[in-house]
């Protein structure tokens, strides 16, 4: 129903998305290091209910607008490639700060976690992109089963985002104390994001291929 390469797609891109800094990355270690593992992984829970409402939007029928309205579509992406070219520029800029370098944040109960998570995850341009522009390319209309295949490439990406930003929650406070004691390797860490960054937007930007419906 889902060939193998459409499902390597979408597992390199959620990839590459969630390892770039983003909103959700940043909100997630900043409570990691300043709360506790706890707060983040309680953090992670609202980012990932957001992962499943775009999910569920857009299989049941939101991306067929780009479609439609091709405009939109194209606003969308250049939308997109515009924030991930902000994003690689405040982490190569002079004085760039790296997304593991702890942030004053104020203590928040586990309910106002929970909230801002599901929040950041709604807000996130990167997320939108991802569902509105980029699975939909995968579903091929001809294999029938649509909604079964989008809802399939999207929890893809759905466990991929959960696994990784799992993984950076509970590691946070040691790869900031790592990085912290060793500056050379946290501009390393910060010039690489932001050449991934850099990388996507221009690829982003570039692609001149016509959306699909995932509905």
């Amino acid at each position: 129903m889902v060939e193998g390469s459409a499902l390597l797609g979408v597992l390199v891109i959620a990839l590459g998305m969630v390892l770039t800094p983003g909103p959700n990355m940043i909100y997630l270690v900043s409570r990691s290091l300043t709360q506790g593992r706890r707060a983040g992984v309680i953090s992670l829970g609202g980012v990932a209910v957001g992962f499943l409402v775009y999910l569920v939007a857009t299989n049941l029928g939101l991306s067929v607008l780009f479609v439609a309205v091709p405009q939109l579509y194209l606003a969308v992406k250049l939308a997109g490639a515009a924030y991930l070219a902000w994003l690689a520029w405040s982490a190569l800029r002079p004085g760039g700060v790296s997304v593991f370098t702890p942030q004053d944040v104020p203590y928040d109960s586990p309910r106002r976690l929970f909230t801002m998570g599901l929040m950041t995850s709604l807000l996130n341009p990167k997320i939108a992109i991802m569902y509105l522009s980029l699975i939909p390319q995968f579903v091929d209309i001809d294999d029938g089963h649509v909604l079964a295949q989008g809802l399939l490439l999207g929890s893809v990406q759905v466990v991929v985002s959960v696994g990784v930003n799992l993984a950076i929650v509970l590691a946070a406070g040691a790869v900031a104390v790592f990085l912290a004691r060793r500056p050379a390797w946290l501009r390393a860490q910060r010039y690489a994001m932001g050449a991934v960054l850099g990388a996507l937007a221009v690829s982003l930007a570039a692609d001149t291929s016509a959306p699909r419906a995932a509905h």
